[in-house]
């Protein structure tokens, strides 16, 4: 489940972000935390699975469009879906909104975007 992030959830966020290649630097983490905490229209959310925090996604909210910035799964829980679970309940959260990508992103947003399609096509 996708939960909005809080600052007590700051260290979690920051593991998470760590996981991503251009996050490794402690400076560059806070950085892009502080840029959740202080801009109204990057928001960032955390995956729940059972007591665990083992995603996150970030997004930039621009116009019509939810640009994806940030996306991480704990390396333990990789290849179960998640990193695409998390995608579509983002589309779910605004649906006038369009998950968009940033160059980092784009490649993994395709991806989501190209599945979803065709499960939505299968309903």
């Amino acid at each position: 489940m996708l939960c909005r992030y809080k600052k007590a959830f700051e260290k979690i966020a920051m593991g998470l972000l760590s996981f991503m290649p251009d996050q490794k630097d402690l400076k560059l983490l806070q950085e892009t935390i502080r840029q959740y905490d202080t801009d109204p229209n990057w928001q960032l959310f955390l995956w729940k699975q059972e007591d665990d925090f083992i995603g996150l996604v970030g997004v930039e909210i621009a116009d019509d469009e939810w640009i994806v910035r940030h996306i991480s799964v704990d390396p333990s829980h990789r290849g179960e879906g998640l990193g695409k679970e998390m995608i579509k309940q983002l589309s779910k959260m605004d649906m006038d909104c369009v998950i968009a990508a940033c160059d980092q992103t784009a490649p993994f947003i395709q991806k989501c975007k190209a599945m979803l399609e065709e499960a939505d096509k299968e309903i």
